[in-house]
């Protein structure tokens, strides 16, 4: 069996690539495909790798991501986040594939209070997020056999990302100002990744959208607050509200998941973001890049 990885380079690409070389030899054959091997915006390439290579699952981690630079660049973010997963959704009816499918807390405006749940009306409120939600629409539409998971505030010890910026930022200053108005919850990738390949490995898989992250609720304060305090990086930190922080794109100013849905379906159990922060710096510190 044959398992394709787009935006294998990414991070969450890469934590997967990690997990699946830690597991026993099986009759799986994962094949990672960075953006530059295998462009999801090309309908013909994506047609003919699929028909030649015969996939039963596609996990799709390609992404474009640059929140602020979807603003103005509207155009290669809907063609990578919407017709990209078009193109993906079709590809993998044409051979009988599954599509795995990473989504974003993006796609809702986080004017509630309540953890959302799959079911609650999407209405993002940037580019980024409304790109990826005509993704989504287009794989339901293209495709039954599909799992789409949502998740927020992905970070690990590959690429760029908040944990990583955090500890750069804290060993070049003295002071920072992070902002406490957004609340949501921190995701390691590498947890993503695992959640993944448990749903691979069921018999039988119940097809739909899912969120994911870890479990708890944080602001982007309390996250950085927490990032020094197990890196041991004494810093005089800030918070501040949003308005005092203006960026093109507008985040939700709440967005945690309920993750009901896949605990009880597809039997993930995510753990607490305080504890896998701390696994996921430990793994940075080891890291030899």
């Amino acid at each position: 069996m044959k398992i394709l990885v787009t935006g294998g380079s990414g991070q969450l690409g890469q934590c997967l690539q990690e997990l699946v070389k830690a597991r026993s030899k099986d009759a799986i054959e994962f094949v990672f495909k960075s953006s530059s091997m295998l462009d999801i915006t090309d309908k013909k390439a994506l047609s003919e790798d699929f028909n030649t290579n015969q996939y039963r699952f596609c996990i799709n981690c390609a992404a474009y991501t640059q929140v602020d630079k979807a603003e103005t660049e509207i155009d290669l973010a809907r063609q990578i986040n919407s017709r990209g997963a078009k193109n993906l959704a079709q590809a993998c009816n044409e051979i009988g594939a599954t599509l795995i499918h990473i989504s974003t807390d993006f796609v809702f405006s986080g004017k509630v209070q309540v953890p959302y749940t799959e079911n609650d009306i999407c209405d993002p409120l940037s580019i980024y997020g409304q790109t990826k939600l005509e993704g989504e629409e287009a794989i339901r539409v293209l495709l039954p056999h599909h799992v789409i998971l949502r998740t927020s505030w992905l970070y690990s010890e590959y690429g760029n990302n908040f944990m990583k910026t955090m500890l750069r930022l804290g060993n070049e200053r003295d002071s920072l100002s992070i902002i406490n108005d957004q609340k949501g919850s921190p995701t390691y990738a590498k947890d993503l990744a695992a959640a993944i390949l448990h749903i691979i490995s069921l018999d039988t898989v119940a097809y739909g959208t899912y969120h994911f992250s870890n479990e708890g609720i944080t602001t982007w304060y309390g996250f950085a607050k927490k990032i020094f305090e197990v890196a041991n990086i004494d810093i005089d930190l800030t918070p501040i509200p949003t308005s005092a922080y203006p960026t093109p794109a507008v985040r939700p100013k709440y967005s945690v998941l309920d993750k009901s849905k896949i605990k009880n379906k597809l039997g993930v159990q995510p753990l607490h973001w305080e504890e896998r922060l701390e696994a996921a710096m430990k793994a940075f510190s080891s890291c030899s890049f």
